[in-house]
């Protein structure tokens, strides 16, 4: 094997090894879950119920801060209180931004790895649900 076929094999190896490395770059960096937070302003004490395909359904009362495990999917929000109506609201599942750096440095490997774990995706870390007082309700003792 002549020294310049040595050389090429060497460096396609390297890369090849360096690629491997950077496989899942989102996951290595980011992680596959997300500190959330949910908050009802002007109404403390709400049960709201997070649902959706990626994480299932959690219960927090508010004002409350939860991890989630990361999912392309958006988590739809319901937060019920005594004399209020419903709040709804989505907390919306984005691509990172590093998923397009991913591609060209970890590959397919790497944009797969990313994509099964959910590290590609990220939650809006902040999230405010209106709830609007019923008129004239007043609150049982103890609600």
């Amino acid at each position: 094997m002549s020294y310049d076929r040595h050389s090429r094999l060497m460096f396609i190896a390297f890369l090849a090894v360096g690629a491997s490395a950077l496989a899942g770059c989102a996951t290595i960096t980011k992680g596959t879950t997300q500190a959330v937070a949910v908050d009802t302003p002007g109404a403390p004490g709400a049960s709201c119920t997070l649902s959706s395909a990626g994480i299932g359904q959690k219960v927090v009362t508010t004002p409350a801060t939860i991890v989630l495990d990361k999912s392309q999917s958006s988590i739809q929000v319901v937060c019920k209180k005594e004399c209020y109506q419903d709040g709804v609201g989505i907390i919306s599942s984005n691509t990172e931004e590093m998923t397009a750096g991913n591609v060209l440095v970890g590959g397919v490997v790497g944009l797969g790895v990313d994509a099964a774990t959910g590290a590609m995706n990220k939650y809006n870390a902040n999230n405010q649900i209106t709830m609007v007082p019923i008129q004239g309700c007043r609150a049982r003792a103890g609600a």
